[in-house]
């Protein structure tokens, strides 16, 4: 019989828990709290809502515009297929008959993170003076701040990175004038 309870409590507390989620018809209640909550959540305040809320880049400019696919191409050497957009970035990449060659641009929150990663695997990056508030390169990446916005394009091609960093350098001085 004791089984049963137990059984019977669990169950019951399953349906709550998943009914409370679903989002009925009832709006929540003032400060978030969904209708029957004991109490509500403190919101954020001061230094904790300062560095936790994401920079809003929601005027940031679209990354394809900042790189246009005539500049990617420059950048690539070869024609691109047309670019496959999401959210913040921006990808084109080179026909299935050849060469290899993809250039990605990301925009906002997605670069910084791009640029963290750089750096925890402990690849070489060098400063590249006179183009933003910030601006790095890598062997295959830039990486761009102006203000709270940072804007990454990264080129992947099957040749010397060398042979790549002054059509980097000369893409990352365009794309930080149109930040």
């Amino acid at each position: 019989m004791r089984t049963r309870g137990l059984i019977a409590l669990t169950l019951a507390a399953a349906l709550l828990t998943a009914s409370a989620g679903c989002g009925g018809d009832e709006p929540p209640a003032a400060g978030g709290a969904a209708p029957g909550a004991s109490a509500p959540v403190a919101e954020p305040t001061g230094e904790a809502l300062a560095s936790t809320e994401p920079v809003d880049d929601a005027a940031a400019p679209q990354a394809c515009a900042l790189v246009p696919k005539a500049d990617a191409e420059r950048l690539a050497g070869t024609a691109l297929q047309e670019p496959v957009v999401s959210d913040r970035s921006c990808t084109y990449t080179g026909p299935t008959s050849g060469p290899t060659a993809q250039v990605e641009v990301f925009v906002g929150d997605g670069a910084k993170k791009y640029l963290d990663i750089e750096r925890q695997l402990g690849h070489e990056i060098r400063e590249l003076a006179g183009t933003a508030d910030e601006a790095l390169l890598t062997a295959e990446t830039f990486f761009l701040r102006k203000g709270e916005l940072w804007v990454a394009v990264r080129l992947v091609r099957l040749n010397d990175p060398q042979e790549n960093r002054a059509p980097l350098e000369r893409l990352a001085r365009t794309v930080a004038g149109r930040m």
